[in-house]
Parts: structure tokens; sequence; C-alpha cells
């Protein structure tokens, strides 16, 4: 993992074509960012990237009990 101190209003790129901007910080825990991505790349929060992938695993289990039925 690459950790990168940035201030208020800095970038950060990844790759050619997406860009991360710390928008705010917030006391001591809280910052917001900013993505600029193209809009074929998806961007989320990682909890709801996991809740998608337990949602999905739940409906492949279920789809295979009905066809082993």
């Amino acid at each position: 993992m690459l950790v990168l101190t940035r201030r208020r209003g800095e970038k950060i790129r990844i790759g050619p074509d997406i860009e991360i901007t710390l928008v705010d910080v917030r006391g001591d825990h809280s910052v917001r960012i900013g993505i600029d991505a193209p809009k074929d790349v998806i961007v989320m929060r990682t909890e709801i990237a996991e809740k998608l992938v337990e949602k999905a695993a739940a409906a492949n289990a279920a789809s295979a009990r009905q066809e082993n039925k």
C-alpha cells in the first residue's frame, strides 16, 4: 500500500485518467475526497462493494439450491 500525505486541494493521479482531490479535512478523522474518472470506471465505497459481493453470493447459492431440487 502506498501512503501519501496531501493537503486540502492537492491531488493524486492514478494512471493517465483518474485524479483524486483532497476536498476537505474535518477534524482529525474525516476527509472528503473527489474522484475524477472516466464513466466506464466503477468507483464505490468498499462497504458497498462488499455488500454487492455478499448479495451475489447469496443469489448464486439460492440458484444452486433451486437447481439441485
